[in-house]
């Protein structure tokens, strides 16, 4: 390899911290209670509100086809919209944390993961007493077909590395490209403010259907033929920025941090989380430099 591989310790929060807010599927406000977690636990969704508060590990094995968001699902407790969650928790390293909920959706918020940064940040984080073994890919592994696909190839740096292409064709959101290394530091300055969009007749049919009536346009990002509804972007490019945070949310569900390069083009929640399957399968063995 062309760069040093190191071994870091698994990561946690220093103590516990909440955000709340309302679900934008259910219209309903849940509690997200992010607490430390011991060595080995991962990331895990606790859910306080059913009387067994059933515990639902955030990993592939229990991922469930959902349109435009990701679910995990253990019997019949099911968490839903967790890829910004999800997508803090890794773009900030942390590798082990328990989430206890008190409701089935996880709050919509801004359409990004930016709240949940922040209370991670307040929280403050405590390294453990283990090392984080990561899956190191040293082939190409690829999913979806010619006009959808994502892959990861070896890592080009210590770390996950990303290149993505957005296309929607001609339009205000058109072609976006976006390529950078996922770190910490850059996590928060270029991908965690980053929100949700939508076409707006996409909105007008989960409308039509009962569904996201809760959210408006000055919750996520609505796009009419001259650009964002009632509100205004924070880069130019936010969109892709956006479908990177879900990539890397997504991608989380192996379970491990990812040492790779993944290219992807129009990918989406179905296919990130094919990709995280075949990482989780794959056997890959953890780096000892």
């Amino acid at each position: 390899m062309q760069y040093e591989m190191r071994l870091r310790s698994q990561r946690t929060l220093r103590k516990p911290v909440s955000v709340t807010g309302v679900g934008y599927w259910s219209g309903r406000e849940n509690r997200v209670e992010l607490e430390p977690a011991g060595v080995g636990v991962g990331v895990v969704f606790v859910r306080a509100d059913l009387a067994d508060a059933v515990t639902i590990p955030a990993v592939v094995e229990h991922r469930v086809e959902a349109s435009s968001r990701t679910n995990l699902c253990v019997g019949k407790a099911r968490v839903e919209m967790v890829e910004h969650l999800l997508s803090a928790l890794a773009g900030l390293d942390i590798d082990c944390c328990r989430v206890r909920v008190h409701g089935e959706e996880m709050p919509g918020l801004d359409g990004s993961s930016l709240a949940f940064v922040e209370a991670i940040d307040a929280a403050g984080v405590e390294e453990l007493d283990a090392s984080i073994d990561p899956i190191v890919v040293d082939s190409v592994i690829r999913v979806g077909d010619d006009t959808a696909w994502i892959e990861a190839s070896p890592p080009r740096c210590a770390g996950l590395s990303v290149d993505y292409e957005l296309d929607y064709g001609d339009g205000p959101i058109g072609r976006q490209v976006l390529s950078l290394r996922v770190t910490s530091d850059g996590y928060r300055t270029g991908i965690a403010a980053a929100r949700t969009f939508l076409p707006a007749e996409d909105a007008e049919r989960l409308r039509a259907a009962g569904r996201g009536l809760s959210a408006t346009t000055g919750d996520l990002l609505i796009f009419g033929p001259d650009g964002p509804i009632g509100n205004t972007l924070r880069w130019p490019d936010e969109c892709v920025r956006h479908k990177v945070l879900d990539l890397i949310g997504d991608l989380s569900l192996a379970g491990r941090p990812i040492h790779a390069h993944v290219r992807a083009h129009r990918s989406g929640h179905r296919l990130n989380g094919a990709l995280a399957t075949r990482l989780a399968a794959a056997r890959l063995e953890p780096t000892s430099a």
